[in-house]
């Protein structure tokens, strides 16, 4: 059918599908329309593909992801490999991109089977993670990338900090606005994202910076099967080497027990992070002989990251969701209380689709078909009156102030902690609330 429908007139199209229709059982007409309407989507992540890549030629499932990023589609060098019917494939990217590794959230349980001697401990700055990758092509010219850790290559967005990146190498980091020789907060790097062009007054305005946390590769060297207190040190005269303002070292953390590390996070600024504490997001934990493993392995890395703040809303839309969940209402607006021309009404202020377990959306699902009352093309309107409705607890990471949005804040990275059945919404929180927040110097996004 792929074929077909690639090599077929647009004019033929539409008998040919007919034929296809009559022809077909149910499923296989499902599968057709599916497939047309490019809404043929399977759950699978990359790494259980590569998994399963590795399975079919008795290969560990990290030997295919160091091959990876050379790598193209159809992967005829990757099967004929697999099969044993060629030599593994040669990365000849000279600045490729390696599969990032992850934390894993600690809580406070874990602590007691770990032993603090074991750890190296940094800050997690509140950035977003990219790799800065540089090497020489076959003529000798210097090749220079910053990827996201989804591996997109970000480059064009961020041409100021590639000429730092002359020496070869991979660099793992925080990608961070630095300002008068501070860092600034997460909503002020916002507005360098995502921009189509970047001009001149945009670099001058908001100053690129990467702060450094681990060392992939130097030269030709993959340094990825090292322990990470050798990948530190290598990291540490990596940096000295570049001799950049635009490129500096993450502090690791001074401490002897697990107590000490409990107030250095909760006191960033005496513990060695300074003038840039308000742009901490917490801290990370790295076994000092970690291997740097693609995914998410467990027991190597761990992050402890501030609490979030939380506050009780009232559900005001629903919306469906995509992929499995798109039988449920599952993406919710929710508001808070104010007083607007003498009389108290919600404002929305943010919008969730996750946190909750698979019993709770059945249980809001149920709630917002049973109490719609309007409905907007594919939003419905959930009764939000002071006695009746449906309060959510909302966990969130920050504030800002926001023109775009009716409530004047925008919440990063809200989701629903809990359903408060208990609670009328008369008693959800308020606007103020919020606005309070924002004045506290780490919801200060604004400034």
């Amino acid at each position: 059918m792929v074929t077909t429908l690639a090599t077929l007139g647009k004019a033929e199209l539409p008998a040919q599908l007919m034929r296809w229709l009559d022809e077909l059982d149910e499923t296989g007409r499902w599968a057709l329309l599916k497939l047309v309407t490019g809404a043929l989507r399977i759950g699978i992540s990359a790494r259980l593909a590569k998994t399963a890549a590795a399975a079919l030629g008795d290969h560990d499932p990290h030997d295919i992801e160091l091959v990876w990023p050379g790598l193209t589609p159809p992967y005829l060098e990757l099967f004929a490999w697999l099969e044993g019917r060629g030599d593994k494939p040669d990365n000849r990217d000279p600045a490729p991109f390696r599969p990032v590794m992850l934390a894993h959230a600690i809580e406070d349980a874990d602590f007691a089977a770990l032993d603090a001697r074991d750890y190296i401990a940094e800050w997690k700055w509140d950035g977003i993670r990219v790799q800065a990758v540089s090497g020489q092509d076959p003529d000798g010219a210097m090749v220079a990338r910053l990827y996201s850790r989804s591996g997109e290559d970000i480059s064009k967005s961020f041409p100021d900090l590639l000429p730092a990146l002359r020496r070869p190498g991979a660099i793992d980091g925080e990608l961070l606005i630095v300002r008068d020789g501070r860092v600034q907060s997460f909503n002020v790097l916002q507005q360098r994202l995502n921009r189509k062009s970047v001009t001149p007054k945009l670099i001058q305005e908001f100053p690129i910076h990467l702060r450094a946390y681990d060392l992939l590769a130097d030269g030709d060297q993959d340094l990825r099967t090292l322990p990470f207190a050798a990948r530190r040190a290598r990291l540490e005269s990596f940096v000295a080497a570049l001799d950049d303002p635009q490129i500096d070292l993450s502090a690791t953390i001074d401490f002897a027990d697990w107590p000490a590390l409990t107030a250095a996070r909760h006191d960033p600024a005496s513990a060695g992070a300074g003038h840039d504490a308000d742009a901490v997001e917490g801290v990370m934990l790295k076994r000092r002989d970690a291997l740097y493993l693609p995914g998410r392995p467990k027991g190597q890395w761990w992050k402890w990251k501030h609490d979030p703040h939380v506050i009780d809303a009232v559900l005001m839309y629903a919306q469906r969701g995509h992929g499995k969940r798109s039988s449920y209402y599952s993406d919710y607006t929710f508001g808070l209380w104010t007083m607007v021309d003498g009389a108290e009404v919600l404002v929305p202020v943010g919008k969730a689709y996750f946190g909750f377990t698979d019993e709770e959306l059945l249980q809001i699902d149920r709630f917002v078909r049973r109490n719609t009352t309007e409905r907007f093309g594919p939003v419905r309107h959930v009764v939000h009156e002071p006695e009746h409705g449906l309060v959510l607890e909302v966990a969130f990471e920050g504030l800002q102030r926001s023109s775009r949005h009716k409530s004047g804040v925008a919440m990063r990275f809200p989701r629903i902690s809990r359903l408060r059945w208990d609670k009328p919404p008369r008693d959800a929180d308020r606007l103020a609330t919020l606005e309070r927040l924002l004045d506290r110097p780490r919801l200060a996004r604004d400034r």
